[in-house]
């Protein structure tokens, strides 16, 4: 039922967040408002660079990104670092460059809402770096030499088209596997995230997705 890429109407056959986009009851859209842009991003990702044997698993998981919103800009950094962290360890030798520069940035942002110093790693960041040291120390002093301009736009896009495609394209043999456990991970930090924002009780949950409700709306993907 999902495949990859865009699809102009539901006959087409769908991806991951155009089918919660129709069961949010929003214009058909990969881009529906009811999720958070960032999360919604690494959806489309996950979605696309997952097998076409593998992709069904994750249909369970569309509902639970309804309605999972917020304009708190630490959803941004905390996606951009739980991806990057995910990733650092089985990418290409050149991925992981760019995202030992992403990983610093972004938890560099999070310093303040931590209550940490300004310089000061959170401890999972630092093991991270810690095992890529030729990756950690280039991207120190890549960024100590000042080659990052002024910070128009939130890095949090790049950092995931760089380690999500790194994920599917890493020497590992459980590349869906870990796909989907990034997802699944991210929903459920987000989830906790708007839980402290707004409370429990606002933070509502779609039954889980049953094929009835797609099969009469949306093409079935074809075999390969």
């Amino acid at each position: 039922m999902l495949s990859r890429g865009k699809h102009r109407n539901p006959r087409r056959g769908a991806c991951f967040m155009e089918l919660a986009s129709f069961l949010a009851g929003e214009r058909w859209s990969d881009r529906p408002s009811c999720t958070h842009p960032l999360l919604a991003h690494l959806a489309r990702l996950v979605n696309d660079c997952t097998s076409d044997r593998a992709r069904p698993r994750l249909a369970p998981l569309i509902p639970s990104v309804i309605g999972l919103t917020s304009k708190d800009p630490r959803w941004n950094h905390e996606i951009a670092l739980l991806t990057a962290l995910r990733a650092l360890p089985v990418v290409a030798e050149e991925t992981q460059r760019a995202l030992a520069v992403g990983v610093l940035s972004v938890d560099r942002m999070l310093a303040e809402t931590d209550g940490r110093e300004p310089g000061t790693l959170r401890p999972a960041t630092a093991e991270a770096l810690d095992a890529v040291p030729h990756a950690a120390r280039w991207a120190r002093e890549f960024i100590a030499h000042g080659v990052i301009g002024p910070v128009r736009y939130h890095p949090g896009p790049v950092i995931l088209d760089f380690a999500v495609p790194g994920i599917a394209t890493a020497c590992v043999t459980d590349a869906d596997d870990r796909l989907r456990r990034l997802l699944t991970d991210a929903i459920r930090m987000c989830e906790d995230l708007a839980t402290a924002e707004r409370g429990p009780a606002d933070v509502d949950r779609l039954a889980d997705l049953r094929p009835e409700q797609w099969l009469l709306v949306v093409s079935p993907a074809a075999a390969r």
